[in-house]
C-alpha cells in the first residue's frame, strides 16, 4: 500500500498520505462524487478528477501486482526462477517490462528456435553469438546427427540462426530499446487494396499516406484503422529498415568475423520475421491506446458539456415530433412531464388540413395553459417552427430542441414500461418536451454512445467508453443533485450509492407510501442500508421538506452542526438560510472539530445561501436566421449565427438551422494557433460562423469563425426580429468521416489548415 500510495502521489502530484486516505475511502465502497463532495477534509480537498484518477490508477497497479504474482508462480513451477531473474520482476514499473522479462520463459508452441534446441543446435547458437574466431561451418559439422534430423553443416548453421534470432527478439533490454525506435521514428503508412478505390472514396487522403507514429493525432489513427477494418486500406507501422537492423548490431555484433557474420543473419531474419511483426503488434496497440483515451475523453467532455445543458424548468409544455407526409406527433405535458393529451397533425400537407392543424394548436394551447412549445429539429422542423410561430400564440416560447436519440427512446425498455399503450411516436415526443424542461433527466434514459456528440466512438474499447461514460453521467447526476420526489429510476440509478435495484426500490417504496417528507424516511426502503444512505443522502433533495435542510447539499451528517450554529445565535435553521447578516456572523473557526474543517463549513456556509442551487447556466434564447433553412439557402460568404453540436479533435460541428451541421476545422476556429478545440470552444457555445464552401450533393458544409474571412471581420450576435428560443442539445450526426473527407475538395483546403 506505501508503495502505491507513494508512486501515485509522484505521478499526479499530491500528497501521499491524500492518496492513503482516498484508497481507504474507496475501498470502503465511497464513491467518487461522495469523497470528492464530502469528504475534503479527509483528502486534502481532492476534486473529482483526483479522486477518480486515483482510483483508476489503483485498479492498475494492483492487475500490474496480480500479474506478478501469476509470474513469479509460474516460474517458481518450471525451476526457473533465479534471485536475479526475481529482482528483475520485482522491479517491473510496467506490464509491458513484465511480459518481457517473461517472454523467453512463456510456454510456447513449437518454434523454429525450440526445434533447432531439440535437435542439439544450443552449443553450436552460443559459440556462433560469442563471436570468437572460429570456423562457424568447421563448427556446425560437429553437429551433423542424422538421427536428430541434422543432415548438413549448413542445416545446422541455419537452426543456430534461429535459436539466435528468437534469442534477440526475446531479450529484454532489446525489445525496449527497439520499442522506442518504433515509437520515436516508426511512421504509419496507408495504401488503398487494389480495386477498393471508389467503394472507398471517403478514405482517399489515406491511399498514399505516411505520417509519424508519434505525432499522428488520433482521429487518423482511429481512422486508418477503421479503413483497414473495412479492407480498404492497407496499414503498416515501421522504422526504416536500416535503424532498426543498426540498432540490433549494434546491440549485438561484437567482433568483424564469420561468426559475427552469421549473427548478423539471424539479426536479419529475426527482425524480419520475429521483432518487427512483434513491435508492429505492440506498437498498433500502443496507439489505438493512446487514440481510444483521447477519443474517450472528447466523447466524455462532449457528453458532459450535453448533459449539463441549461434546463427551461417545470413548465406546461406541447411538444411536436415534425413530419412532412406522415403528419407531427403533438403531446401535452404538465409541469411534472406528465402526458395529458397526444394526437397527430398535419399542417404540411394541404391548405385544408393545416386550417384544421391550427385550430387543434390553438385548441390545445388554451385547454393546457401551454407555457413553452417544443419542435424537434429533424425533418420538417424548421418548416413545423415557422408554422407554429405564425400562429401568434399569446406569450408562447417556442423552441427547437434537438431530438438526437430520441427514436432510440422511444423504441427502449425504458419507454415501453412507462407509455405501453402508446405508439412510438409518442413516446418521441414526449422525450422531446421533456428534454426541453430538463435535459440531464432525459437524456439519462438513453445510452451516451446514441446521442452523436463523440468522436469514433463505435471504434474505441467499449468496457473503457462505458467507464468513463458512466463516470460522466454519475458526475453530472450528483453536481445537479436529484428532486427525490420525482426523479425517475434512471436518474436515481446514478446517484452515488444507489444503482438500478435501489433506485427501483426506492420508486417503488414512493408509489406505496406517497411522497418522502424527510431524508431519512430513505432508510425505510428496502435493502438501502447505512453505507448506501450515507453515499446517497446528500445529493437528493426534498423540496417543501419538514426539514428545510433536506432541500440542501448539506450531508445529514452536518444537521446537527448547522442546528448549532443556529442554537448559538438564537434563531432557528430556516433563519439563518434566509438572512445573510445572520450567517456572515458566524464565527467558522469555532466550529472546526477533527472531521470538520473550513473546506466543509465554506460548503455549508454556501449552500445555506443558495439551498439546492442548480449549477446548470440559465436557459438562454437563440434564434436561426429566417430564410435559411436548408443547405441549398447557404451562399459563399454568409454570415450565420449557430450552436456547437459536437466538439473532436480536428474542430467543431455547429448546427446553422439547415438539417446539417457545418465543419469548423480547427485551424479556422480562431486567428491565433491553438491544439485544442476546447481552448475556445463548448457544446451548446453560440457562436457566429461565415459559410466557407457548401457541397449541396454530398451535403458537406465548411465554415469559419476566423476574422476577415473573404474581407469581413465577425459582428456581434445578430437579434431575430422574432426570437425563436432553442434548447442545446446535438442533433444526431453521422459517425465522423476520416479528417481528409469531411467535406468535398477537402484535400483542396489541406495544405492550408497545415
Amino acid at each position: 500500500m506505501e508503495s502505491y500510495n507513494i508512486k501515485i502521489a509522484r505521478e499526479l502530484s499530491v500528497g501521499s498520505k491524500q492518496v492513503s486516505a482516498t484508497i481507504v475511502l474507496l475501498d470502503e465502497g465511497a464513491t467518487v462524487p461522495f469523497i470528492s463532495r464530502y469528504r475534503k477534509e479527509v483528502t486534502g480537498s481532492l476534486d473529482e478528477v483526483q479522486v477518480a484518477a486515483i482510483r483508476d490508477r489503483v485498479l492498475q497497479l494492483r492487475e500490474l501486482d496480480k500479474r506478478r504474482e501469476a509470474i513469479l508462480k509460474s516460474l517458481t513451477d518450471m525451476g526457473k526462477l533465479t534471485f536475479e531473474l526475481q529482482k528483475q520482476i520485482d522491479a517491473a514499473e510496467t506490464m509491458v517490462q513484465l511480459e518481457d522479462i517473461y517472454l523467453p520463459y512463456r510456454p510456447k508452441r513449437k518454434t523454429r528456435a525450440t526445434a533447432a534446441r531439440e535437435k542439439g543446435l544450443q552449443p553450436l547458437a552460443d559459440v556462433i553469438l560469442a563471436q570468437r574466431s572460429i570456423d562457424p561451418e568447421l563448427e556446425a559439422r560437429k553437429f551433423i546427427d542424422d538421427e536428430k534430423g541434422v543432415a548438413t553443416a549448413y542445416e545446422a548453421l541455419a537452426g543456430a540462426r534461429d535459436i539466435i534470432a528468437e534469442h534477440i527478439s526475446e531479450n529484454a533490454e532489446t525489445r525496449a530499446k527497439m520499442r522506442q525506435l518504433f515509437t520515436e521514428k516508426g511512421v504509419f503508412e496507408s495504401k488503398v487494396a487494389p480495386g477498393k478505390e471508389q467503394e472507398g472514396i471517403k478514405y482517399k487522403d489515406y491511399f498514399e499516406w505516411t505520417e509519424p507514429v508519434k505525432s499522428a493525432p488520433s482521429h487518423r489513427i482511429l481512422a486508418m484503422r477503421r479503413g483497414e477494418k473495412e479492407e480498404i486500406l492497407y496499414l503498416d507501422i515501421k522504422p526504416t529498415e536500416e535503424d532498426a537492423l543498426a540498432l540490433l548490431e549494434r546491440e549485438f555484433i561484437t567482433s568483424r568475423n564469420a561468426a559475427a557474420t552469421q549473427v548478423g543473419l539471424a539479426i536479419a531474419d529475426g527482425y524480419k520475421r520475429l521483432l518487427k511483426p512483434s513491435m508492429e503488434t505492440e506498437i498498433r496497440l500502443l496507439t489505438k491506446k493512446k487514440a481510444d483515451e483521447e477519443a474517450i475523453r472528447v466523447f466524455a467532455e462532449n457528453a458532459r458539456q450535453l448533459l449539463l445543458g441549461a434546463p427551461l424548468g417545470q413548465k406546461r409544455i406541447m411538444a411536436l415530433d415534425p413530419g412532412f407526409r406522415t403528419g407531427c406527433k403533438l403531446v401535452c405535458l404538465d409541469e411534472q412531464g406528465k402526458l395529458l393529451e397526444n394526437t397527430a397533425i398535419y399542417p404540411h400537407t394541404g391548405a385544408g388540413q393545416a386550417k384544421e392543424a391550427e385550430k387543434t394548436v390553438q385548441h390545445l394551447f388554451e385547454r393546457y395553459n401551454i407555457e413553452a412549445i417544443a419542435i424537434g429539429n429533424g425533418t420538417a422542423g424548421r418548416e413545423t417552427e415557422l408554422f407554429i410561430r405564425n400562429l401568434n400564440l399569446p406569450g408562447a416560447t417556442i423552441v427547437m430542441v434537438n431530438e438526437s436519440g430520441a427514436s432510440i427512446y422511444s423504441a427502449s425498455d425504458v419507454a415501453r414500461e412507462e407509455f405501453p399503450d402508446k405508439d412510438i411516436t409518442v413516446r418521441g415526443a414526449v422525450s422531446i418536451g421533456r428534454r426541453l424542461m430538463d435535459p440531464l433527466a432525459e437524456l439519462v434514459k438513453i445510452d451516451p454512445k446514441s446521442i452523436g456528440v463523440g468522436q469514433y466512438q463505435h471504434d474505441v474499447d467499449q468496457n473503457k467508453l462505458q467507464t468513463s461514460l458512466d463516470d460522466t453521467v454519475m458526475s453530472c447526476v450528483n453536481a445537479v443533485g436529484v428532486e427525490l420526489n420525482t426523479a425517475s429510476k434512471q436518474i436515481l440509478a446514478y446517484v452515488s450509492g444507489l444503482g438500478p435495484q435501489l433506485a427501483q426500490n426506492i420508486v417503488e417504496y414512493r408509489n406505496l407510501n406517497g411522497a418522502f417528507k424527510r431524508r431519512d424516511q430513505l432508510k425505510k426502503v428496502a435493502r438501502l442500508g447505512d453505507k448506501a444512505y450515507e453515499q446517497a443522502a446528500g445529493f437528493l433533495r426534498i423540496r417543501g421538506a419538514e426539514n428545510p435542510l433536506d432541500s440542501s447539499s448539506v450531508h445529514p451528517e452536518r444537521y446537527t452542526l448547522v442546528e448549532q450554529m443556529a442554537k448559538d445565535l438564537k434563531c432557528s435553521v430556516q433563519d439563518l438560510m434566509s438572512d445573510s447578516t445572520l450567517r456572515k456572523s458566524i464565527p467558522l473557526q469555532k466550529y472546526i472539530a477533527d472531521t470538520v474543517g473550513l473546506p466543509t463549513l465554506n460548503d455549508i456556509m454556501a449552500e445555506l445561501a443558495k439551498p439546492g442551487r442548480d449549477p446548470r447556466e440559465q436557459f438562454e434564447t437563440f434564434s436561426f436566421t429566417e430564410g435559411v433553412n436548408a443547405i441549398g439557402d447557404l451562399k459563399l460568404g454568409m454570415k450565420l449565427p449557430g450552436i456547437v453540436t459536437n466538439i473532436t479533435n480536428f474542430g467543431a460541428f455547429v448546427d446553422i438551422g439547415v438539417h446539417q451541421d457545418g465543419l469548423v476545422h480547427l485551424s479556422q476556429i480562431t486567428n491565433r494557433f491553438i491544439k485544442d478545440p476546447y481552448e475556445v470552444l463548448k457544446v451548446h457555445q453560440k457562436v457566429e460562423v461565415t459559410v466557407t464552401e457548401v457541397d449541396v450533393s454530398r451535403k458537406r458544409i465548411a465554415l469559419s469563425m476566423k476574422e476577415n474571412v473573404k474581407g469581413q471581420a465577425p459582428a456581434p450576435m445578430p437579434q431575430a426580429s422574432k426570437p425563436v428560443q432553442k434548447s442545446f442539445i446535438p442533433k444526431p450526426k453521422a459517425e465522423p468521416e476520416p479528417e481528409m473527407d469531411l467535406m468535398s475538395k477537402l484535400a483542396a483546403l489541406k495544405n492550408k489548415f497545415k
